[in-house]
């Protein structure tokens, strides 16, 4: 055994956070701790690391322990380079790497002094058996994409978060501590966090609300609700099979004991007789009863989501035909066509930095492409939740960011008192004035969510919603985005999210060529054998043999294709004939959707038959001319 915890307590105020909670770990166990959001997770870590000390009971680690944290939270502003911070795992091997790395750098072959100060460095650090760190040191900084030079201070928030996991990683420590570590890392990065946990020697400890990560990862999961921490083995699906049946249980009892109390209640009321001498031991009981009662903790109040519907959009979203864009030098998006439909659900996949944002707003119209077009469909109403929560000011309060200092807010056509609004999504009534920069993430991320869901939609663009959620909350917003029946465009790292979310994926690939796929993540892991090293540019499938006559018979017609689609150019009236398309698949489909509800109406029928079957005959000749609207555009576009 590495660590226990005997009976310990912890509560801030009146607030209890564990209450005679008791575990333990043994070396090359790897544990998931689970919970809603403030629940005091974190500061159970807290507790195991040192950094809070225990109201009541023991806390027992082996001798010379070696603990490694990453908290949640990391630092806003360091001077020191990424391969400082991360060398500063190691401890004075670590300063000797770091200074080493420096003096390499600066190296002056010329200079005596300079090259005595790499001789001595060298000589310190093999002393120390310290080349296998360093070359860990370069491993964990590749692999979590990390540029070593770059200032920490000036850093995003996620790339910060990546190196606090790298220093995390390089101590080789007994006992290591994980916060969630999957936040603002792409895929490829939690697969290889995934691979290198698994062979860790050591014992582990996580917090996540990635499912798929915990699936992966953990051999035993514990749960710490209302205080109390309950230990499950097994794997997830298992936990949340047992989970059920303990809530069933209690709910049982919850309900028993109520029962009790309520007859108890109706029998002391009698008067007189519940006073007799006899009797007086019921009372006490009753008042233990009382006050047992007040004391129980309710489970905490799930987040109540939905959305705030607009009227539905034209059926074209967005057409983009052969569309590039770059960044300077740097291709961001290769020759891409990709027609979006009203009611598609697409999920975006790629690593940090490929571009997904950019594709984004490349569809919403927010940028423009340096060639290629995009067509933007009609009666589109966008939300857009954003990753960097910019939308949210921090100087100001929960309240004010949702209601502009109003009492009052619309949803869904009514009126709502925003601290009502603000309960059901969690907030108490004492953190409604709380500036925002005093939220937690998973506070921010339900506040954005609130401002959100306030606003009619028919197309919502969710950048990486799910960073900081609980699990609970995770699901509340898979079961809504499921009944969403507008267009959802999902940029996720979150593998489970997207397999239960979306019906097509978008994939980043090699040269800025985007890949599309049927189904989400799985059903893309099927289609394609592998995810390389260094990115998702998947393997190809095998293809069908082919004999050497039919490869130049297909080769030469593809050329004579392409060869053909070159020379053609659309002559005027074509041109103007493709340039009016888009408006009059608006207009049919407008009239077509105006006598669907019409001939829905049962009152429909009671007007003049002559009327009715000129209406019912206009509906069945429509179709074939929405579909002739879409053919000559599609047929058009090719030469435009």
């Amino acid at each position: 055994m590495l660590l226990s915890l005997n009976k310990v307590s912890l509560a801030f105020g009146h607030h209890p956070l564990l209450t005679e909670v008791d575990f333990s770990i043994d070396k090359g166990e790897r544990v998931c701790l689970v919970g809603r959001n403030g629940t005091g997770k974190s500061s159970m870590f807290k507790v195991i690391s040192g950094l809070y000390e225990a109201d009541e009971g023991e806390v027992w680690q082996q001798p010379n322990l070696r603990i490694s944290y990453l908290e949640q939270e990391v630092p806003e502003d360091d001077k020191a380079s990424i391969y400082d911070i991360v060398a500063t795992g190691l401890g004075n091997l670590g300063q000797l790497l770091s200074d080493y790395h420096h003096a390499l750098h600066d190296l002056d072959v010329d200079n005596k002094e300079s090259m005595k100060i790499i001789s001595d460095l060298q000589h310190k650090i093999e002393l120390q058996d310290g080349w296998n760190s360093e070359q860990k040191i370069e491993t964990v900084l590749s692999k979590l994409n990390l540029p070593s030079e770059k200032l920490l201070k000036n850093c995003s928030g996620g790339i910060r978060r990546r190196v606090m996991l790298a220093r995390a990683l390089v101590s080789d420590p007994e006992l290591l501590l994980l916060d969630e570590p999957t936040n603002h890392m792409d895929i490829s990065a939690i697969k290889w966090l995934e691979e290198f946990l698994i062979a860790f020697k050591g014992a582990l400890i996580f917090i996540t609300h990635d499912r798929t990560f915990v699936r992966n990862v953990a051999t035993r999961i514990i749960e710490l609700d209302r205080g109390m921490l309950t230990s499950f083995s097994g794997n997830y699906e298992s936990y949340l099979i047992k989970k059920a049946e303990l809530l069933e249980i209690e709910e049982r009892a919850a309900a028993k004991f109520d029962k009790k109390l309520a007859q108890e209640e109706v029998w002391v009321r009698k008067g007189i007789k519940a006073r007799r001498t006899r009797n007086e031991g019921r009372v006490r009981d009753l008042q233990k009863m009382r006050d047992e009662h007040r004391e129980r903790i309710a489970v905490q109040g799930r987040v109540e989501l939905a959305l705030n519907r607009s009227e539905l959009a034209g059926k074209l979203v967005a057409d983009l035909h052969h569309v590039n864009f770059s960044y300077g030098e740097h291709k961001i998006i290769n020759d891409l066509s990709l027609r979006i439909l009203r009611g598609d659900r697409i999920g975006i996949i790629g690593p940090n930095g490929s571009g997904k944002s950019t594709l984004l707003k490349l569809i919403l119209g927010d940028l423009k492409p340096d060639s290629g077009k995009v067509i933007i469909g009609t009666k589109l109403d966008k939300a857009y939740f954003d990753q960097h929560r910019d939308i949210l000011d921090p100087e100001k309060s929960v309240r004010d960011n949702l209601s502009d200092n109003s009492d009052f807010i619309e949803v869904k056509g009514r009126s709502r008192h925003v601290i009502g609004y603000l309960r059901s999504f969690l907030f108490p009534v004492e953190r409604v004035d709380s500036p925002v920069k005093s939220l937690s993430g998973g506070e921010r991320n339900r506040l954005l969510l609130a401002k959100l869901f306030t606003k009619p939609a028919n197309l919502l663009i969710l950048d990486e919603p799910t960073n900081d959620l609980d699990v609970d909350t995770l699901e509340l917003l898979e079961d809504l985005l499921t009944e969403f029946d507008g267009t959802l465009l999902l940029v996720s790292h979150d593998r489970t999210f997207l397999d239960n979310i979306v019906t097509s994926t978008l994939v980043f690939e090699a040269d800025g060529k985007i890949g599309e796929y049927v189904g989400g993540y799985e059903d893309w892991l099927r289609q394609r054998r592998t995810i390389p090293k260094g990115g998702l540019e998947p393997k190809s499938e095998p293809k069908s043999q082919q004999t050497n006559a039919e490869k130049n018979q297909s080769n030469q017609s593809t050329s004579a294709e392409k060869a053909n689609t070159k020379k053609r150019k659309l002559n005027y009236k074509e041109r103007t004939e493709l340039e009016g398309l888009p408006d009059l698949i608006e207009k049919l489909e407008s009239e077509k959707e105006d006598l669907e509800t019409q001939s829905a109406d049962p009152n429909f029928y009671q007007q003049d038959t002559e009327v009715f079957t000129t209406a019912l005959k206009r509906l069945e000749d429509i179709g074939p001319e929405l579909e002739h609207a879409y053919e000559r555009w599609e047929a058009l576009s090719k030469f435009d």
